[in-house]
């Protein structure tokens, strides 16, 4: 007589899976080489950030700008094999740590394995934010309070992480039309977004939000709206070196980080990351990840690009909304202070 067989709890599969990407990350720390490591700068109560990027040496002046102003105190940078002068700009700033790599993107995990990597070795007891260099983090009161008050704020309140969607720029004219240049506001050119549009899920294994839509789907998705790319995200988290994001910052174990949001009528505080990705630099961009083919289901997302590049490369339509502040997301419900007054 067969023995019998019992299906495992969804907690100890979730268990199991996170200790095998924690063995992962620290197996690939080998793909990772120190170009400069100033990590000795961090000191108790810094705030850091953590970012994979190839080739972005235009984006990175304002980048750095905006998070220093925001309040983030320490830069940890992956560089996987840039040839565009990113690296050598990186490695002269002095709160940044680099480290390269030539090693497959789409084999770490899409860049995931080498973050959580660094975010164990060194973002154990911090607060981190983990983007990418065209996403700019918004939340309720940005404006007036930096990122250690609304850091401060979660501490008291015994959250340990913050979700933000993920809110596509813009435009009003073609993308190409006017070309970005270095140290400039992406948001002076990709100034527009899609008030509505979205659709929201939940995953009950993980406990997150699945947000879907905006100009991507409207554009390049709508025949297939499901394969439409994430729009949710949880960037900013105070990290323990027993965390591990699953996919993208879409996610985390354990699966309390996930549980973002008030099911019972009420909102939590939340924000939303301004992607700058629709720029003049998309369509270069999008060919060279098209040709690579590291991105996730063989570059579907981005074969989806190119076909709709060839179509026209205006994203914008009647109802777009041009973006003024933070209170003008809260309006559109993009955004919630909760309990953050």
């Amino acid at each position: 007589m067969p023995a019998a067989r019992f299906p495992i709890p969804a907690q100890l599969r979730r268990r199991a899976e996170r200790q095998y990407l924690i063995v992962r990350a620290f197996n690939r720390r080998r793909a990772l080489r120190p170009v400069v490591n100033r990590t000795a700068q961090i000191r108790k109560g810094h705030i850091l950030a953590f970012v994979t990027m190839r080739n972005e040496r235009v984006r990175l002046p304002y980048f750095l700008d905006y998070y220093r102003r925001l309040g983030v105190d320490h830069f940890l940078f992956v560089n996987n094999n840039s040839d565009d002068g990113s690296g050598q700009y990186l490695a002269a700033q002095p709160d940044v740590s680099l480290w390269w790599t030539n090693a497959s993107y789409k084999r770490s995990r899409f860049g995931m394995d080498w973050l959580n990597r660094l975010l164990m070795k060194y973002g154990h007891g911090h607060w981190c934010l983990t983007v990418d260099p065209d996403e700019f983090l918004i939340y309720p009161h940005c404006d007036s309070r930096p990122l250690a008050a609304l850091t401060g704020w979660l501490d008291a309140s015994q959250r340990r992480s913050f979700p933000a969607m993920l809110l596509d720029m813009y435009p009003s004219g073609n993308i190409e039309d006017e070309t970005y240049e270095a140290d400039s506001d992406p948001f002076r050119i990709a100034s527009w977004f899609d008030p509505a549009n979205y659709t929201i899920t939940k995953n009950a294994y993980y406990g997150n939000l699945w947000i879907q839509g905006g100009p991507r789907t409207r554009e390049f998705f709508a025949m297939d709206p499901l394969a439409g790319p994430a729009l949710n995200k949880i960037p900013l988290v105070k990290w323990h070196w027993r965390y591990a994001y699953v996919s993208s910052t879409h996610m985390l174990l354990p699966r309390h980080l996930n549980l973002v949001y008030d099911e019972s009528g009420g909102e939590q505080a939340s924000g939303c990351l301004l992607h700058a990705k629709f720029l003049s630099v998309f369509a270069q961009k999008s060919a060279e990840e098209l040709d690579r083919r590291q991105h996730y289901a063989n570059s579907k997302e981005y074969k989806a690009y190119h076909a709709g590049l060839r179509r026209g490369t205006s994203l914008w339509c009647s109802e777009s909304r041009q973006y003024s502040d933070w209170r003008q997301l809260e309006d559109l419900g993009l955004i919630s202070r909760g309990n953050w007054a």
